[in-house]
């Protein structure tokens, strides 16, 4: 058995070539929650949707977010009710007293539903409904995550990191955001001066005995990717006590895709595979590009990690630096 920690489209974009290496049976995915907002009443997962649309046939491989050929009927209303009604558009943040009201899933990541600032599809959005009144029902999002996985038909186990409330707020010369407003709402501006992990999480039992097994670390955004999971009460210690192969999103300083140099930048790392490398101190081996020359003082594997050729290829390096590692 082997445990993915998955965070963005980089973990994901491995499993989707890594069928052959590590049977979807035999292994688990652990997905960032630090991403979820909870918008116009729905809590929305990003990162477990994405593995639970992969691994089920359904997610859209162009924009890796999303089922693939969703209508939108009810986003576009969305937005031409606000048009007539002459209603605020983009990212609108509830105010303080809202964020510690309702669920407590979804504190200080709730935004207003009007003219909703991402795009949801009508199937999409039909997860979310179902997800929330789960959690409404008395299900924890464990609990909820099994339920969908199973209406999928996922061999592979879903987990979510914990059941418990983390936000990540980007701090901003403009005030703390969410990072769901300063990615998707903002495109990534203004500058990241901080980055902070809210909530007092903890891990579940199903989480740490999946942690029991060998880890792969894919090539996610190291800050909120796996922020989030490492802020979790009981993750880091875990990873610190069993074998852990970390896939570089870099090579050597150049980011394949998203905002992990800017946000690595803003916390005071370099940004770079040596950044991430100092941001794993748990990691027992890595799987860079070939092109990287960076030198680690902990096992190397490389190869050509660029995964829209070939994830499978990446998949046998990252089973070759386990091998070296387990």
């Amino acid at each position: 058995m082997v445990t993915f920690l998955a965070g963005g489209t980089g973990t994901p974009k491995l499993l989707a070539g890594a069928g052959d290496v590590f049977a979807p049976g035999r292994s688990t995915v652990v997905a960032n929650t630090g991403d979820d907002i909870e918008l116009g009443g729905h809590l929305v997962c990003p990162d477990l949707d994405t593995v639970l649309f992969l691994d089920g046939g359904e997610l859209d491989r162009e924009t890796w977010w999303g089922i693939d050929g969703d209508s939108a009927a009810t986003h576009d209303e969305l937005h031409r009710l606000a048009t007539a009604a002459d209603l605020q558009t983009g990212p609108q943040y509830l105010g303080d007293e809202a964020q510690t009201a309702g669920r407590d899933i979804a504190r200080w990541r709730r935004f207003s539903g009007v003219a909703e600032f991402m795009h949801i599809g009508d199937r999409d959005r039909a997860v979310h409904v179902t997800r929330t009144s789960l959690l409404d029902a008395g299900h924890s999002l464990t609990e909820a995550t099994q339920r969908l996985a199973d209406a999928f038909g996922l061999e592979r186990d879903l987990l979510p990191m914990s059941d418990d409330p983390v936000a990540t707020m980007i701090h901003t010369p403009d005030g703390p955001m969410h990072f769901q407003e300063w990615w998707v709402g903002r495109n990534g501006t203004p500058p990241v001066e901080d980055v902070e992990f809210r909530g007092d999480a903890v891990a579940t039992d199903a989480v740490l005995s999946a942690l029991d097994d060998p880890v792969v670390v894919g090539p996610s955004n190291p800050v909120t990717s796996l922020g989030p999971m490492l802020a979790v009460d009981g993750i880091a210690e875990a990873l610190a006590d069993t074998p852990v192969v970390a896939v570089s999103p870099f090579v050597e300083d150049e980011v394949f895709s998203g905002p992990a140099a800017d946000l690595l930048a803003g916390v005071g790392r370099e940004p770079s595979t040596a950044g991430v490398a100092e941001a794993y101190p748990f990691a027992d081996a890595f799987v860079l590009d070939s092109d990287d020359g960076t030198e680690l003082a902990r096992p190397v594997v490389r190869t050509d990690t660029a995964m829209d050729v070939d994830a499978e290829r990446m998949a046998r390096a990252v089973a070759d630096a386990l091998a070296e590692v387990a």
